[in-house]
């Protein structure tokens, strides 16, 4: 048995096949994601899990070289973005408005839906290399 990280079996295994350069979604638990996409459906009651306890936990296990998130966060949830940014300090990314943001979701290799329910709580992370350059 897995006693330690990710313990979600459908997540660890996404986690593991990421490559270089995949993108995937963690987002809140009314985030659309387009069809065909593969979801991991964390969300158990509203908030359960938190935005942030997943994004820590994908953290621990995968290297992110970037990622991308709605503009609108910046006014609407500026409490979560100031989180992102102290938990990602060094990781370059790009804001784009929320409507563009949502197209943008049809090119993600899976999403994972939280049980999250503020404002904005949606971030595509681009997959890094572990090992030095």
């Amino acid at each position: 048995m897995k006693k330690t990280g990710i313990l979600n079996a459908q997540l660890a295994g996404y986690i593991a096949a990421l490559g270089h350069k995949d993108i995937f979604l963690i987002g809140d638990a009314g985030m659309p994601i387009p069809a065909g996409v593969s979801i991991v459906d964390l969300a158990v009651t509203g908030g359960v899990p938190t935005f942030e306890q997943v994004l820590d936990a994908v953290l621990q296990e995968t290297e992110v070289e970037y990622y991308f998130l709605a503009k609108e966060i910046r006014e609407k949830n500026p409490r979560l973005l100031n989180y992102i940014k102290e938990v990602m300090p060094d990781v370059k990314n790009e804001m784009m408005p929320h409507v563009d943001f949502k197209i943008f979701t049809r090119e993600v290799k899976f999403a994972i839906r939280t049980g999250e329910f503020t404002p904005y709580p949606n971030i595509i992370l681009r997959a890094g290399v572990a090992f030095p350059a």
